[in-house]
C-alpha cells in the first residue's frame, strides 16, 4: 500500500447539497465517502474541489423569474441547465460531508465563483474562460497521473476528466468512487464512452 510517487488523487465535491438531503442530492452519493476516506493512503497527494457558489448565481432557477430547475437557459452565451440552489458559499450545504475526513488535503480548489458562468470542471468555467488554479498547481509540481473520484460522475467528474485530457494529464477515473445524477436516462453511459473516447482510463479502487 505504498503511496505513489506524485500521483494525485482529487476528490471532486463531496458536499452537503450533493448528499441525500442536500439541494442537488446524488443518488447513493453517500456511499463513496468511506472509499474516499480509505483511498487517501494510497495517494502522496491529496486534492479537493468545491462547489462554491455566490448566492445570485445564473445557475440557479430561483434567479431567474418563471424558470425550474431543469430548464435551460442561455447563460452569458453558452447553454446552461438550471439547477435548484445550492453549494452556496459560507453555507452549510458547501461544506464537506461530516464523514469525508479531510486532514491530508494539501489545498481545495473553489469552482462557480462566478456568477455568470457554472463551472463543472475542476479545472476551468464551463466556456474555458477562466481556470481555478489545479492544472497550474499540477504542472508546477510536474504531476502527470491523476485519480478522479467523487460527485457527480455525468457531471463534474466527467468534464473534470475531459479537460485533464485536453490538458494532456494521464486521467483516471476511480468508477466505484463516483455516483452519477442522470438527469436523463443513460447520461451515464454516455458520460462513460465520452471520457473512455477522450482517453480516459476507466477502473475500480481494487485496480488501484
Amino acid at each position: 500500500m505504498n503511496a505513489h510517487p506524485m500521483k494525485a488523487l482529487i476528490i471532486v465535491d463531496l458536499q452537503n447539497d450533493f448528499l441525500p438531503g442536500g439541494g442537488v442530492p446524488v443518488p447513493h452519493s453517500d456511499e463513496v465517502i468511506p472509499l474516499a476516506n480509505e483511498l487517501q493512503r494510497r495517494f502522496a497527494l491529496i486534492l479537493a474541489t468545491q462547489d462554491w457558489h455566490p448566492p445570485n448565481h445564473g445557475s440557479f432557477a430561483a434567479n431567474h423569474k418563471g424558470k425550474k430547475p431543469g430548464d435551460r437557459i442561455i447563460l452569458d452565451g453558452i447553454e446552461q441547465i438550471l439547477w435548484p440552489v445550492h453549494c452556496v458559499q459560507n453555507t452549510r450545504g458547501a461544506e464537506f460531508a461530516p464523514s469525508f475526513k479531510t486532514s491530508r488535503i494539501a489545498h481545495v480548489f473553489h469552482k462557480g465563483v462566478d456568477p455568470l458562468i457554472d463551472s463543472y470542471s475542476t479545472f476551468f468555467d464551463n466556456a474555458h474562460r477562466r481556470h481555478t488554479g489545479l492544472a497550474h498547481y499540477l504542472e508546477e509540481r510536474s504531476i502527470k497521473d491523476i485519480y478522479l473520484l467523487g460527485l457527480a460522475l455525468d457531471y463534474c467528474v466527467k468534464y473534470s476528466a475531459l479537460d485533464a485530457r485536453q490538458l494532456g494529464l494521464n486521467t483516471h477515473v476511480i468508477l466505484d468512487g463516483c455516483r452519477g445524477i442522470d438527469l436523463e436516462s443513460g447520461d451515464i453511459d454516455r458520460a462513460l464512452d465520452e471520457m473512455k473516447r477522450a482517453g480516459t482510463r476507466i477502473l475500480k479502487s481494487r485496480d488501484l
